[in-house]
């Protein structure tokens, strides 16, 4: 079944708690969380302080992307603040294998994520290490960019990759019900939308259109 991850980073945060509610009352699967500290990417967001604040506000697993640079010192802190899955970057962690193990040793997921312009040859030898791989198909820093089209190559080689693992494939970036159908085919099991879900008042019915039709 294809999960849907709505990206509270386009939600309101002046009523977050109330945001995150309304995803779940919509139908998502997860709860996408970006961390971002204006060094690795060209953007500050938020912390643990306030992913401790929104917990209470959903059941959902807490689908927490660190795009930070270092990523190993904090992990605990977000673990501790109810993260269940924590996903480091490739090109942020020189130790990778070792962030891996300590995010399991926590007790929560591990995951990985690759940007636009890296191979996914970087993860071959940690991939007994992971339960979720995030593949960007947009520069992270900023929600609302357009899909690369050139990331459903290395979504469908990271599918192959995968094999019969039970890993989950997760795809984050200009995904909305247009480009979903092409991600969904190439292999994602994970679509992280953030603008597409949170314009407009309906989260119900965008969640939906994110989902594979069926006869």
């Amino acid at each position: 079944m294809i999960k849907i991850a709505p990206s509270i980073l386009s939600a309101d945060f002046a009523r977050l708690g109330e945001e995150v509610a309304a995803i779940d009352a919509a139908g998502c699967d997860y709860v996408h969380i970006d961390v971002m500290d204006g060094h690795f990417v060209p953007n500050l967001t938020i912390g643990p302080a306030v992913i401790r604040a929104i917990r209470s506000h959903t059941a959902r697993p807490f689908d927490v992307h660190l795009m930070i640079d270092p990523a190993q010192p904090y992990l605990a802190q977000y673990a501790e603040a109810g993260a269940d899955i924590i996903t480091v970057h490739a090109e942020a962690d020189r130790h990778l294998d070792r962030s891996l193990q300590v995010i399991r040793d926590l007790g929560r997921k591990a995951g990985v994520s690759l940007n636009p312009a890296t191979s996914e040859q970087v993860i071959e030898h940690v991939l007994d290490r992971l339960d979720l791989i995030l593949v960007m198909s947009v520069n992270p820093g900023f929600g609302g960019q357009a899909f690369i089209p050139g990331q459903l190559e290395k979504i469908r080689r990271i599918r192959r990759m995968i094999g019969d693992r039970p890993i989950e494939l997760e795809v984050d970036g200009g995904v909305n019900a247009e480009t979903a159908p092409a991600v969904i085919a190439a292999g994602a099991t994970v679509l992280v939308a953030g603008s597409a879900v949170f314009t407009g008042n309906d989260y119900r019915s965008t969640i939906a259109a994110l989902r594979p039709r069926t006869a």
